[in-house]
Order: C-alpha cells, then structure tokens, then sequence
C-alpha cells in the first residue's frame, strides 16, 4: 500500500469513530470484515497515534482556527486536521510540508472548497509558527 493508502484508510478509520464514537478495535474489526477499508500496522500506528494525541490536537485546532470554534467544525474536517497535525508533530518520516499537502488531497477528495480553504489555513497558520519556533 501507498503512503497516501495508508492514510485515506486511516482517515475513513479516525472519520467513522468521530461519528460513531465506538472502541477502535471494534472499528478495525469492522473494516477487515467489510473489506472495505485496508488496516494494517501503518494505518494502525496513525489512527492509534491520532487517538491517542486526540486532546493535544484538538486544542491546536482551536488556536489556529479563527473562524470556527472546535464543535462548529465539521467532523470530516476535524479528521483531515487531526491526522495532518498528528503526523506533523509525531511521524518522523513525514515533513510537516508532506503531512498538509496530504491532508490537502485528503480535503480536496472529501470535503467542500470553502472547506478545503479552511484547512489549509489552520494548518499553514500552524506550520509557520512550527518553523518559527524551530528556527
């Protein structure tokens, strides 16, 4: 599987539990049944570190989002940003420009325009204070 495989799996993982809000475990038990959705260690270590990370996450996006406060964002887009975030902070083998250019193509695949447009400007809004703060 691709990079970019693995990460649409994940995506529709970490999607479906924001809407569900059921065990992971049972949702990964559910794709494999399904055959729908492909899980193996690479899409579990980013679902399980998004999970995992969910709290930390969260609260950049509401620091970066200005125009919306966390509940008012869509949970499709929540994922697309968490995920991006997750694999900026924690992956890596995944530069933060890699992570929101996926996460672009995440947004541009799933998502509306004007929603693709807010996503880019959290996580562009968070990356320049990254560099910032790593310079």
């Amino acid at each position: 599987m691709s990079r970019r495989e693995v990460r649409d799996s994940a995506f529709k993982l970490v999607f479906e539990q924001l809407l569900r809000d059921d065990d992971i475990q049972e949702l990964y038990d559910i794709a494999e049944e399904i055959d729908e959705i492909t899980v193996d260690d690479q899409v579990k270590a980013i679902v399980d570190g998004t999970l995992a990370h969910r709290e930390e996450l969260d609260r950049i996006v509401e620091n970066y989002s200005k125009s919306r406060k966390l509940a008012r964002i869509s949970k499709l887009n929540l994922a697309i940003l968490r995920i991006a975030l997750y694999e900026s902070l924690y992956d890596e083998n995944t530069p933060v420009n890699a992570a929101i250019s996926e996460a672009m193509v995440l947004a541009n695949t799933y998502t509306y325009s004007e929603d693709a447009s807010f996503i880019n400007g959290v996580l562009g809004a968070f990356s320049r204070d990254l560099e910032k703060e790593n310079a």
